[in-house]
Order: C-alpha cells, then structure tokens, then sequence
C-alpha cells in the first residue's frame, strides 16, 4: 500500500473519525514535542489539527487546503513563520486566514514586529496550553461567526459587507485579515464614542490579556495604512485608546 502523499511532504495528519466536521488547525512547528502536545490539546478541545514541520511545507499545505486556524512557529527551518506569515497574506485563498504566531521571542519589539507580518495574535513560549487554546477559540468564534443581517456599513469612503465580508475603499476592494475585518467593523458599529484599548481586546480579541493593547495598536496602524480614510477619521485619545469619528 502507498504511503500518504502528506506525510511524505512532512504533513502529517492526526486521527480522524468518518466525515470530519471540526474545525481544521494547521501546525506549523519543528519541534516535535511542542507539536504533539498543541495537537494533543487541540484533540481534546474538539479540532481536528494536522502538522507541517517546516515553513514551506506549512504553506504548500495551508495553500493547497486552507485550513481554519494557523498556529505558526516564528522559528522555523527553511522559510521562518514571518516570511509565511507574510505569504499566507499575498494569496487570496489564505489573506483572510486566523494565524496565531508562536514563538519564544518575548520582548515587546518582537510582538509587534510579528504582529505586523500580519498575524491576529502572538503567544509567546513556554506557554500555557489552556490559553492557547482560548485564544484559538476566541479567533475561530469571531472569525464564524454569522452577521445577523445583510447589514453594509459605511463611513466616508468606505463600505464594509457583513454578510459577504467584504471591503471597499471608493468602490475598489480592500483585502484584510480576519482580525483586522472585525476591528474595523467594530469600530463603525460604535463609531463616535471614545473605546478603551481594554475594551477592543476584550470585544474584538474576545479575551482579557494585560499587557497585550500593543496588539490593538498594531491592528489599528494596519487598518490607517490599507485604508486612508481612517487616519484622520480614527482618532488617537491619548493614554486611553480610540474614537471613529463621523465624517
């Protein structure tokens, strides 16, 4: 019997049960025992994960069958986590994809420098497995979540489409990650009022992390450069967080 094209590719897919219906985790992580035990977590969690054990056979996979989450290891042989990070971004079948970036660089420099690249959210080694599995939760609930309604919601320029989760900028589309489609969408739902940084992790991110508002920084200066309109229509209140103002 041959062997499974995946595995031979270095992706190697965990058990499955009949017609799978959860929600598909790709790893993309070398080193073997913190694979085993983020596949282990997520298996109980209720996902189905599967491993790439290096950069380009993470993207190669994430290409081919985009998955619905990424947990992405920044240190990685071959080509790093930024650089598929970044990548992942550039493919249509993949921009829109939640990436959690994995890694022991800790420093405050580092988290937005990963943050940049692209990636929703940023754990930093040695972890906790419960509050990686929090915020795979949180990203994967936020990212599914159904619109209520074919609400479209407009400021100056721009209209965002709930239902078909799409943006425009004067007519021409705008590409954005998952996160930053649900900041900008959270902002025009309350637009005109003063929101905390606090409180856009905890509406938006979907969980309470001190020390993490660098992130909404880094979602907001995203979102000023894809979409001019907003740096001078989303306003800085200093020391506290931001406010989109009505044109």
């Amino acid at each position: 019997m041959g062997s499974d094209p995946r595995t031979d590719k270095g992706v190697r897919p965990q058990s499955r049960t009949l017609p799978d219906t959860r929600s598909r985790i790709l790893i993309v992580e070398d080193d073997s025992d913190i694979a085993a035990l983020i596949s282990h977590y997520l298996e109980k969690a209720g996902y189905a994960p599967e491993i790439a054990v290096d950069g380009s056979r993470g993207l190669t996979s994430a290409r081919e069958t985009p998955p619905d989450l990424v947990i992405l290891d920044w240190m990685l042989p071959g080509l790093n986590g930024l650089e598929v990070c970044k990548a992942l971004r550039q493919n249509d079948r993949t921009a829109a994809l939640p990436i959690i970036l994995l890694t022991a660089k800790g420093e405050e420099s580092d988290r937005i420098f990963g943050l940049d690249s692209g990636a929703d959210d940023y754990v930093v080694k040695p972890f906790s497995p419960s509050e990686l599995m929090a915020r795979v939760r949180a990203l994967l609930r936020r990212a599914t979540t159904s619109p209520v309604n074919d609400r479209v919601l407009r400021c100056g320029p721009i209209s965002v489409d709930v239902a078909r989760h799409t943006v425009l900028d004067a007519g021409v589309p705008v590409q954005l990650t998952a996160k930053e489609f649900l900041l900008l969408q959270y902002l025009l739902e309350h637009r005109g009022r003063v929101l905390s940084r606090d409180r856009l992790l905890s509406d938006v991110w979907d969980y309470q992390y001190p020390g993490a508002t660098r992130t909404v920084d880094v979602h907001v200066r995203r979102l000023r450069e894809k979409l001019p309109f907003l740096a001078k229509a989303l306003v800085t209140v200093q020391q506290f967080g931001y406010k989109l103002t009505d044109p």
